[in-house]
């Protein structure tokens, strides 16, 4: 699920200039139901922006994760999207260690 979620994100933002998404990992429940996927964007300053926009748009996202999985699973889980702040966090800590 995560490698197929990465595929989609790089198609489309092809189409946007200068933003990469990338997916950190995804967490799917135990009965398959709901996934939360943890994307990484770059710049960090349009974070909040573009999860917004993947939110409004995550059904079409789930139409087309459920056409490549279609053999794969019986069910295609209801996709939440969140920002991994991983990245902003470490470098806040090498900031501070650099002080």
């Amino acid at each position: 699920m995560q490698k197929e979620l990465s595929e989609i994100f790089r198609l489309e933002t092809a189409k946007t200039n200068g933003v990469l998404i990338s997916v950190s990992h995804v967490r799917v429940s135990p009965d398959l139901s709901v996934a939360r996927v943890h994307l990484s964007i770059f710049p960090s300053e349009r974070g909040t922006e573009m999860i917004a926009n993947i939110n409004a748009n995550a059904t079409a996202i789930r139409y087309d994760l459920a056409g490549r999985l279609r053999y794969q699973l019986r069910r295609t889980p209801e996709l939440t999207f969140y920002i991994d702040d991983s990245l902003d966090y470490i470098e806040h800590i090498d900031e501070l260690l650099k002080q």
